[in-house]
């Protein structure tokens, strides 16, 4: 299984609209961050996890020729105003997305038009939508597990895939579901920033979590303009990176 980093940044994403902060004027380019998403490859299946509003720009730089399924772990905008990017994907035959229910319902209200009946040549992408949670998923040569987590006082959707883990926007971790993370060989988690925030881990929270949990190897993503990915990266011990967008990994 090959995991690629689409995007490792926050709703705004780095640079920030009219930001001259260091980071955001920074010429390193693993401070550039697009909207988070991952892109994964295993068996025949070419799988996303989220639709991020940079997504068409994403695919290309990656190279992504076909997707056979999304994942989505909740429906802020950030994670799926991407979505339309999906009707290359659906020309041929519809393309499943699964999701936990309140996040199908908001894709249903907030993108109506795409369910709607369309006269030839609309340009809607095919989605078939499936509700994560009521049947047991095999993808990428995985059984897939959803995880769930807390946004703040939203509940969402982490996932589980092989001995791969994938968490974003977390700010606390159920007893259930860590023990959906034991074992893991890979666990990419959310580090907003290195102060602490109501619906986010911080650096030093997920630090914690990832040594409670002793995955092989930790990965940060959905990180600010706070953080520059250099500094990060050496206070960091040797089994915990930040990622960067298009960094990929094997599994």
């Amino acid at each position: 299984m090959i995991v690629t980093f689409l995007g490792t940044g926050t709703s705004h994403g780095i640079p920030v609209i009219g930001c001259s902060c260091r980071v955001c004027s920074s010429s390193d380019p693993k401070n550039t961050r697009w909207r988070s998403a991952v892109h994964i490859t295993g068996g025949e299946d070419s799988l996303l996890i989220d639709t991020p509003p940079e997504l068409r720009l994403q695919v290309i730089r990656s190279e992504i020729r076909r997707v056979t399924a999304v994942l989505y772990t909740h429906s802020h905008a950030d994670h799926l105003f991407g979505i339309d990017d999906l009707r290359v994907f659906s020309r041929h035959a519809p393309l499943p997305v699964y999701a936990d229910r309140a996040t199908l319902e908001e894709i249903s209200n907030t993108f109506g038009y795409i369910f709607k009946p369309q006269r030839k040549g609309g340009g809607i992408p095919e989605l078939l939508l499936r509700d994560v949670s009521q049947q047991e998923l095999r993808l990428a040569g995985h059984r897939v597990i959803p995880v769930p987590v807390h946004h703040g006082c939203q509940l969402i959707t982490g996932y589980r895939i092989g001995r791969f883990g994938y968490i974003t926007d977390c700010s606390y971790l159920p007893d259930e579901s860590r023990k959906l993370l034991e074992g893991l060989d890979v666990l990419v988690i959310g580090a907003l920033r290195y102060r602490p925030h109501i619906t986010h881990y911080s650096v030093d929270q997920a630090l914690e979590v990832i040594r409670q949990l002793s995955p092989r190897m930790a990965y940060f993503t959905h990180m600010c303009h706070d953080i520059d990915h250099n500094e990060l990266e050496q206070a960091l011990p040797d089994t915990v990176r930040p990622a960067y967008d298009g960094l990929s990994i094997q599994i």
